[in-house]
């Protein structure tokens, strides 16, 4: 029985992507951030640069146990914290 690659994001999935980008972005900009609102540009906003980019995408697949496809990633996928989240979700390798 093989499995239907899947290509709409899974929203709990979603969820949790969006949560731990809120949880890890303080520790990767080495300081405290207020609320952080959804649609904050992560660079223009947040001063978020390419090396912690990476670092950010790094610790999420160790916080949440995914691997994520970051060959496709554009500089549209980095203009929010929504674009970001939406990209990983919808970028999760599946394992096996």
């Amino acid at each position: 029985m093989s499995e239907a690659v899947v290509q709409t994001t899974d929203p709990e999935l979603r969820e949790r992507i969006l949560h731990g980008i809120g949880e890890l972005l303080p520790r990767v900009l080495k300081r405290e951030l207020p609320e952080i609102p959804q649609d904050a540009c992560l660079f223009d906003d947040l001063g978020l640069t390419s090396a912690g980019t990476i670092e950010l995408i790094l610790e999420l697949e160790e916080s949440l146990d995914i691997q994520v496809d970051v060959e496709q990633i554009t500089e549209d996928d980095l203009r929010s914290v929504t674009r970001l989240a939406d990209y990983v979700a919808g970028h999760v390798i599946p394992e096996g």
